[in-house]
């Protein structure tokens, strides 16, 4: 009988790593980075001596976008202070980038104001809460998202008429909510914090309003009945020739001049094929079910408008639709100050980012990039979808929704960062909340500022606007 030959990694040592550091080491570091930025010194907002006027930065965020949608991009960040902030997030990334961090990394969502986020349908068709825009998502400090959030706070409270008491309360509940819900997450196992996810019933027990519950829960009841066959193609869609195609409704949904040219379609064809590569496999089963039937584009959200953004639609039988948006993947607002991301592909840095932080994702998420060397990345165009209606929002619902809000970024941070180590940052004490909300108070009126200057540029005709009825 042939001896077995010795297997020369039997007795090969297990290679020792250094040993992982407690939770109480985590947290003491955090702590530890207060030596060099003190959490009052989030506190305050002042303009840096150099910053760059917020008009030529508005304008530089449009190279690029298609022309004809640029003025209606402006229009619709003249009507308020608010919705300019919303369309300048460029802006403010550049006014970040001078305030003081603790140094601790996560992925950030980049756009983290309270307009992005939302409800939607998960693939197991429950309904979660969580951020919903990540078109600027890449590592950067968490502190950037926090103030980002309670400076949008604010400003929809002064959009509501409410005092500078309750737009300071609404700011910091959203802070406290994140410090708190991080430090939850700092006692919780890894595999806790990711599987941790905040769902429609969660959402509506943190109101205190029964009425604005009631008035969630219908319009919840509404969004899980409709469907893609019975409400949105009917609205969407026309038979033309004995096919279907997808109904215009200039200026925001039409069919470019270019959208008939063969070379354009053989380009569709094929960015729509390398989009098709970058879903799993059983993904890939349930999409080839589908044949393309029509594209056209379609205009959408204020930061977004003027870029390439479109629909598919897509037809497994005469009853059974399929609309897919495509939205157009520019760089992302933080990137001149943060390190290089890892992804060539924007499309796919923002896919990548938005599985990272949402507790549950489109399962037809996925990017491309066209011959033109744009990058896109493609989900469902609506799957439940429901928005905040702020603008009715009452001061203690402002408040209580801030804090579902600071929770949600809370959660998509401690998936990718180190809970243990922001906690500790942070502490059990309030001294960052109120710093953040003396901090979101000056931010706001920067914002009107820079929306005043924006005015004024109309009024001279430096640039076009296109005001919507």
């Amino acid at each position: 009988m042939a001896r077995r030959k010795a297997d020369p990694r039997a007795n090969t040592p297990v290679r020792r790593t250094a040993p992982l550091p407690t939770r109480d080491e985590r947290r003491a570091a955090g702590k530890a980075h207060r030596e060099k930025h003190p959490r009052a010194d989030h506190g305050g907002w002042a303009p840096a001596a150099r910053r760059r006027d917020p008009v030529a930065l508005v304008i530089e965020s449009s190279k690029g976008r298609l022309p004809e949608l640029v003025p209606i991009r402006y229009g619709r960040m003249l009507a308020s202070p608010f919705t300019f902030y919303r369309g300048t997030a460029n802006i403010m990334a550049a006014d970040l980038a001078t305030t003081p961090t603790s140094g601790v990394t996560v992925q950030a969502c980049g756009d983290c104001h309270l307009l992005n986020f939302g409800v939607f349908a998960t693939p197991e068709r429950g309904t979660i809460f969580d951020i919903n825009d990540f078109d600027e998502t890449m590592p950067g400090p968490w502190e950037w998202d926090v103030k980002r959030l309670a400076a949008s706070m604010v400003l929809a409270a002064r959009s509501n008429g409410f005092s500078a008491a309750d737009q300071r309360d609404a700011a910091e509940a959203s802070v406290r909510s994140y410090r708190e819900h991080m430090a939850e997450y700092a006692e919780m196992r890894a595999m806790e914090v990711w599987y941790s996810r905040i769902d429609s019933e969660a959402l509506a027990a943190s109101f205190t309003d029964k009425a604005g519950v009631s008035r969630f829960r219908k319009r919840l009841a509404k969004a899980t009945t409709r469907s893609a066959a019975l409400d949105d193609f009917p609205k969407m869609a026309e038979s033309q020739g004995g096919r279907h195609v997808i109904r215009d409704n200039p200026p925001l949904i039409y069919h470019h001049q270019m959208l008939g040219a063969s070379e354009m379609r053989s380009n569709i064809e094929g960015a729509f094929a390398d989009y098709r590569k970058t879903l799993p496999d059983d993904r890939r089963v349930i999409l080839d079910r589908y044949q393309v039937a029509d594209f056209a584009l379609k205009v959408v959200g204020v930061g977004s408008v003027g870029t390439l953004c479109a629909v598919f639609l897509l037809m497994a039988a005469d009853d059974d639709p399929l609309f897919l948006q495509v939205k157009e993947a520019r760089r992302s607002v933080l990137a001149p100050f943060v390190a290089r991301g890892r992804y060539a592909n924007d499309g796919q840095r923002i896919v990548e980012g938005q599985r990272l932080m949402q507790a549950a994702s489109d399962i037809f998420l996925g990017w491309t990039r066209g011959t033109s060397g744009r990058d896109f990345y493609l989900r469902q165009l609506r799957d439940v979808k429901l928005k905040p209606m702020v603008e009715i929002f009452s001061r203690s619902t402002m408040a209580e929704y801030g804090a579902v809000c600071g929770w949600t970024v809370a959660r998509a941070h401690a998936r990718s960062g180190d809970p243990a180590t922001i906690a500790g940052y942070l502490g059990s004490k309030e001294v960052f909340d109120k710093a953040v909300a003396k901090f979101a108070a000056a931010y706001a009126d920067q914002a009107e500022r820079d929306h005043a200057m924006l005015a004024a540029a109309v009024r001279k005709g430096r640039i076009e606007v296109i005001l919507e009825r």
